[in-house]
């Protein structure tokens, strides 16, 4: 492991990766029980990505996610409560239980609700970063898609906008090689259908092991400081694959057992775990002492919310016209 990278500084992006794998785990299971309503679209796999990207981050920088956005507001720090009661419904919901799993976030730490339009957050980041550039603020808007989104419409126009006027705006392809049940393959034949893309718009594209939590971090210091210099945007695309189904009814069939046995080897918190004990960066006994303790608050946030107030019947009234 790098020396550049503090001792301090892996530990908190362990725990930032644990914390949502251990989020989304439990989920999952309040989901199978029956206990929690609506649906979900999980990111269990694809932890290394949003630490990795998100970590250096500010609270005025803005991320716009997709519809598996937890990984994303957990890294950006929306809290594990106000996580849990958006999806029990409950009214101290980070969307006040409007939202539901596919709309998590949070305004008031550059987390605006995702956007579950696949492609549909692309030219909205490149306005925020507009806006950025033309309030002369230091600050940085991160979209985050899919490699389907690379096929859409809405990528094409907003990567070709945000290079043009050298907006600071970072896009971050997480490709997991699935677009919900088809191969990425089988819709384009580009081996790197974000990062290759770039260049045809003028923009560095950079490819990035997507369970190597570090190597996305460096790819993403990269991207941020071109970004925070003027000199504008960037294209990531990190290697990844999720742990799960594209949603809870997807038994994932379509997959190579293969390819599952190559990727799930490769879990991005369990061999990151495994390198801070091989390189003595902390000890078995310490990270287990974390994660007990992070398993903790996740229990103690779901008793949270399932014991939280719905919200008024009045309040469907609200939040539907701008004040």
């Amino acid at each position: 492991m790098s020396v550049m990278q503090s001792r301090e500084r892996v530990l908190g992006m362990y725990r930032k990766m644990y914390t949502i794998r251990e989020y989304e785990e439990t989920v999952k299971y309040l989901f199978f029980e029956g206990i929690m309503p609506g649906t979900i679209h999980q990111s269990a796999g694809e932890e290394a990505s949003a630490v990795g990207i998100i970590y250096d981050l500010t609270d005025k920088d803005v991320i716009f996610s997709t519809h598996r956005p937890a990984g994303h507001d957990i890294a950006k720090g929306v809290t594990l409560r106000a996580m849990m009661c958006e999806m029990f419904g409950k009214a101290e919901g980070c969307c006040r239980g409007k939202g539901g799993a596919m709309h998590t976030g949070d305004f008031s730490i550059g987390a605006p609700p995702a956007n579950a339009i696949v492609g549909g957050n692309i030219p909205i980041a490149a306005g925020a970063a507009l806006a950025f550039k033309m309030k002369k603020l230091p600050h940085v808007a991160v979209s985050f898609m899919g490699d389907g989104a690379t096929n859409e419409g809405s990528f094409h126009e907003g990567l070709n906008f945000a290079a043009t006027w050298k907006l600071p705006v970072i896009y971050v392809c997480e490709n997991n090689l699935y677009s919900a049940n088809t191969s990425i393959r089988l819709t384009t034949l580009l081996e790197n259908p974000g990062a290759d893309r770039g260049s045809a718009y003028g923009m560095p594209g950079i490819v990035a092991d997507g369970n190597d939590v570090l190597a996305v971090n460096e790819a993403m210091a990269e991207a941020l400081a071109r970004a925070r210099s003027g000199e504008g945007p960037t294209i990531i695309e990190v290697k990844t694959y999720r742990k799960y189904g594209h949603s809870r009814n997807d038994a994932c069939g379509y997959r190579p057992k293969e390819e599952e046995a190559w990727w799930f080897a490769r879990d991005p918190v369990k061999c990151f775990r495994e390198r801070l004990i091989n390189e003595n960066i902390a000890s078995d006994e310490e990270l287990s002492a974390i994660e007990e303790k992070i398993t903790a608050e996740i229990e103690e946030a779901v008793e949270y919310a399932k014991n939280a107030p719905f919200p008024a019947l009045e309040s469907a009234l609200e939040d539907v016209y701008a004040d």
